[in-house]
């Protein structure tokens, strides 16, 4: 079932991104203020999925007004390959028309095979026209890779 995320569903989330090997997490903006500051910006385009009671699957979702990006979307190893993330992609891209945004965007790590797999099979398109540049406002939100 894949719903609306909510900050209580802070706890579940953080656990199931430790859970995920090669998952990156940024010490400040997925510290629980930062993941609460975003979800009350964008409080329906991010989603949980539940299965078995437990959340399997999650994706931050949010936009500026104009262009929507999506951070962090995973499932649990063991809930693979059951279309959870294909319906959890939908289901923000339905909360985002539904907001008016015309064009999302992500980011997954070259090294991340099955990410990369996974967005190419669902038709979106790789960028090579553009560099993607990034500028650290604050040292303290350091990214922190699981093993």
């Amino acid at each position: 079932m894949v719903r609306v995320m909510t900050v209580e569903d802070y706890d579940d989330v953080y656990s199931l991104w430790m859970s995920i090997k090669g998952f990156g997490i940024r010490s400040i903006d997925d510290s629980k203020e930062g993941i609460e500051m975003f979800l009350r910006r964008n409080p329906t385009t991010s989603c949980v999925d539940v299965e078995d009671g437990k959340i399997v699957g999650a994706i931050l979702c949010g936009h500026d007004g104009r262009r929507a990006c999506m951070y962090h979307v995973c499932v649990s190893p063991d809930y693979r390959r059951r279309h959870i993330g294909q319906h959890m992609v939908d289901f923000c891209l339905q909360k985002l028309k539904e907001e008016k945004i015309c064009k999302v965007a992500l980011n997954a790590f070259v090294t991340n095979e099955g990410g990369n797999a996974f967005w190419q099979k669902m038709g979106w398109i790789l960028r090579n026209d553009m560099n993607y540049y990034d500028h650290v406002i604050d040292p303290d939100n350091i990214t922190i890779f699981n093993k």
